[in-house]
Order: C-alpha cells, then sequence, then structure tokens
C-alpha cells in the first residue's frame, strides 16, 4: 500500500467502493486523512462499513468540509453529463479527483525523482505495460505495476528512487489526474473509442496527450495521423521525445520491421540515433509478442526501458522470456506444428483482427454475443482463414457474412468443446510445412454462454490442455 499523507488531518468525499476505490479509502486512511465513502450499491457500502471505513450519504453531506472530493474513473465526469457528486463537488469549490493523482502527489512528496512510467493510448496499452513491468524485472529491477491493469496504483508499494512504477492509465484517470508527470510518458495510439464519455474525438485525444505533454520523456506512436500530430506538437516544445512505430521505419526513434519467413512475420526492433540504424532486438519465435500489433507495443516497451537505462541486451532478453496477458494472444502450446491461442479477450471485430493478421492458416473458433457491425470489417483477412467454427448466439449473423463473402468454409459447432474438436482434428490433418493455428478469437462478447471472457478463456485452456499430445508452451 502506499499510504497517502498529503490529506492527513483533512477530510475527503470518496464516491465509488469498488476495488480501487477501497484501496483508495484505505490508502487515505492510512495516511491519517479521514474519508466519506459512498456507493449507490448498497453491497458495496455494506463491504466498506465492515471493514471500518466511515460511509456516509453524499447526497446529504456537507460538501464545503471536504479538502477533495475522490471519483471513481469508471463514473461520469463530464459526458453524458457529470455525476450528481461531481455537480455537488462543483458547488461547493471542491477539487475533483482520483486515485493516480493520489499517488503522484504522494509521490511529489516523498520521492519526486522516483521513475515512473505510465501507458496510454486506444490500444496496446496492456499488453506495453506488462511487457516493460517484465523486462524492468528480468533485468533485476524493483518494479510496481498497476493502475488501469491488475492492481489499483494506490495498493502498490510507495514511490522510492530505486522502485519503477509502470502504471497503465486510462482517458479517465488521466482526466482526474491534474499533477501526472511521469519519468517516461507513453502515448501507443489514437482511434476513436469512449466517445460517450468524452462528447468528441478531439476531446479524447486532449485528454490522452495531457499525458505525454507532462512527462520528462515523452514516447509517441506515429502510425496514425493524431498521435502523429502529437509528436510534432512534443517536438516543438524542445522537450525530449521518441518516436516509435510498428508499421514504418523512422528517422529517428524505435520502429519495427517486419519481414515474411516461410509462413511466418520475423519482426526486428531497430533503434535509430543520429540517424544511424541499429537492429536491437528479434521478436521472432517468441510466442508472446507475435503479430505486427505487438511491433508497435514491443518498440514502445524498447525505447521506455532504454530510457531508464536498460542495454539493449537487457531488453531483448526480456522480451524473450516475457509470458505475455491471459486470454489476449495466449499461446497455450502445441501439437505438431498446430498452435492453439488463448485470444478470448477479443469481444469485437477491432480486437480479433490483430489475431487474424498474425496466422496465415486459421482454424477460427468465433461468435458469442455479436457486437454491432458483426465481423463485417474483417472481410480482407478470410483468405488466412482455412477453416470457421461458429459458436453461440451470433452464428446466424456470421454464417450470412461467410455465406456472403463466398471465401471461408464453416460449421456451427455451437458450443466451445465441439468446436475445438473439430477444428484440432482438421488442422492435424492439414497439409504443408507452415504453421498452423487453432485460434479462438470470438470478436464477441461472451455473455451468452459464459459470464466474462475470462471464464470462457479458461475453458478454452481447460479443454485445450486435455487433448492427446498436447505439449503446454514453457513460460
Amino acid at each position: 500500500m502506499t499510504p497517502v499523507t498529503a490529506f492527513a488531518g483533512q477530510t475527503l468525499a470518496l464516491f465509488g467502493l469498488g476495488g480501487s476505490g477501497l484501496a483508495t479509502a484505505r490508502a487515505l486512511v492510512a495516511g491519517g486523512a479521514k474519508v466519506a465513502c459512498w456507493d449507490d450499491n448498497q453491497a458495496s457500502r455494506d463491504k466498506a462499513a465492515a471493514e471500518g471505513l466511515s460511509v456516509v450519504d453524499l447526497a446529504t453531506a456537507g460538501w464545503s468540509g471536504f479538502a477533495a472530493f475522490v471519483l471513481s474513473p469508471g463514473v461520469p465526469l463530464t459526458h453524458p453529463a457529470p455525476h450528481w457528486t461531481v455537480e455537488k463537488a462543483k458547488a461547493a469549490n471542491v477539487p475533483v479527483i482520483g486515485d493516480i493523482e493520489l499517488f503522484f502527489l504522494e509521490r511529489a512528496r516523498i520521492a519526486p525523482a522516483a521513475p515512473v512510467v505510465c501507458i496510454t493510448g486506444t490500444n496496446g496499452k496492456s499488453t506495453t505495460t506488462a511487457l516493460i513491468a517484465h523486462v524492468l524485472q528480468a533485468a533485476g529491477r524493483d518494479v510496481q505495476m498497476g493502475g488501469n491493469i491488475g492492481t489499483a496504483v494506490l495498493a502498490l508499494e510507495p514511490p522510492a528512487d530505486s522502485r519503477v512504477h509502470v502504471v497503465e492509465c486510462s482517458t479517465f484517470q488521466i482526466d482526474l489526474t491534474p499533477s501526472i508527470k511521469p519519468t517516461v510518458g507513453i502515448q501507443m495510439n489514437l482511434t476513436p473509442d469512449h466517445l460517450d464519455r468524452h462528447g468528441t474525438f478531439e476531446a479524447y485525444g486532449a485528454i490522452k496527450e495531457r499525458l505525454v505533454a507532462a512527462s520528462d520523456i515523452a514516447v509517441i506512436g506515429v502510425d496514425d495521423e493524431p498521435s502523429k500530430q502529437m509528436a510534432r506538437r512534443r517536438a516543438a516544445s524542445g522537450k525530449p521525445l521518441v518516436k516509435i512505430s510498428g508499421e514504418q521505419p523512422l528517422d529517428e526513434g524505435v520502429f519495427a520491421g517486419v519481414t515474411a519467413n516461410g509462413g511466418q512475420l520475423d519482426t526486428r526492433i531497430v533503434e535509430v540515433r543520429d540517424g544511424k540504424p541499429k537492429v536491437v532486438a528479434n521478436l521472432a519465435g517468441i510466442g508472446s509478442l507475435r503479430g505486427s500489433h505487438n511491433a508497435q507495443n514491443a518498440a514502445a516497451a524498447f525505447a521506455a526501458c532504454a530510457a531508464l537505462g536498460l542495454t539493449a541486451e537487457q531488453i531483448a532478453a526480456g522480451f524473450k522470456s516475457y509470458p505475455g496477458l491471459k486470454h489476449r494472444m495466449e499461446e497455450l502450446g502445441r501439437i505438431g506444428r498446430v498452435v492453439f491461442i488463448n485470444d478470448s479477450k477479443a469481444t469485437n471485430a477491432d480486437s480479433t483482427e490483430k489475431a487474424l493478421n498474425s496466422f496465415r492458416a486459421i482454424f477460427w473458433i468465433l461468435g458469442g454475443k455479436a457486437k454491432e457491425g458483426g465481423i463485417e470489417s474483417l472481410r480482407r483477412y478470410f483468405p488466412n482463414i482455412a477453416r470457421a467454427y461458429l459458436i453461440g448466439a451470433a452464428s446466424d449473423t456470421f454464417a450470412a457474412t461467410f455465406d456472403d463473402d463466398g471465401r471461408v468454409t464453416y460449421e456451427r459447432s455451437g458450443t466451445l468443446d465441439v468446436a475445438l474438436a473439430a477444428a484440432t482434428k482438421a488442422a492435424l490433418a492439414q497439409q504443408g510445412s507452415d504453421e498452423i493455428a487453432v485460434l479462438l478469437s470470438p470478436a464477441c462478447a461472451s455473455y451468452d454462454q459464459f459470464p466474462n471472457f475470462e471464464v470462457r478463456g479458461d475453458a478454452f485452456r481447460t479443454l485445450v490442455k486435455a487433448l492427446p499430445g498436447f505439449e503446454p508452451v514453457e513460460r
């Protein structure tokens, strides 16, 4: 835990008693503050009260006595309309902040030089966060990882000069962190997302840019135009900038060079300093970093870890031992040349696109509760599909797409176990020498057959491990 001493002796209001909310309340109390906690959910209030936290109805509280208001990032700050607690805070001139703001305030008090890496972007930030933390740990650094991934930031150990915090940040969190000032700030990419919470794409991008604008060293992806504009503004400021790309060579920065090799894609990470390019890592054979989308993730991780003093050799070694995230292009193991991939976290077409672009012979298991647009946007990847296996409620919709296109043969499997058995049998019978993938990448929510994507992915993993001849990947 990081006790927050910045508000010792003062009283704060807090709304939202989920995991991060409870961690924040504990950290404030441990630092000597008083906290008036509230949540619309009775069970959450009861849990907080059982811990000895002060539960106060903020609808009737006297807000003028609060030094600050800590809002859960899941609660609307501005759009589609400010939450009622936000309106009360503004009316009482009480600053509205989040848990990451409290972390940075505490860092400024106890260890202002403590290294902190913050990662944001529309896609890839979780993998990049986990990869950076892993590489640093593999090199012997004391690392704490959290924020929008895994552990709430205030549940981590406190900032220290010898400890690196690696923090994933959503726009919701950045919007509540006016004092954000990372040692290294990373902006991966920017495409329209969460517009219901930010109003416009421009507002969404502006919040992302706050993170890199305030960083000592900014690492910015330049594979999309909005992020490229951010990089230009950062360069014009004269502050340190490292450009990264997963798609194109750069005259300065870190980029990925992708080449075809025997039906697979080899990705080399190239660092360019003073106009001189040097290959610093090779992702070939690293199953947890396969695919062109991971090229940008690895480039960002290299730039961040190099900025913190790691050598290219240390970073490359860390890449090789990276186990990957569960349920996101997770390589489970093999039967001969057939590799089994758990991509259960791909709950929409945009996420599944990354997986379909990573293999050239795919036995694809998909379906569940379909999102708007279905799999129409994935047609360009259909030549990579050897056969598809439909499960769940989306079967009719996806079958119609395949019928209309005419390039994909498919089976209506209904359930995951039936689909896996059929896909495995067909994959093992496939002729040729190239790698073959049995891929669970549903492009759907799980709610028709599973409570969440984690349970779906765990079920797939259990079924795969029971296959005759299966050899799990070593981690």
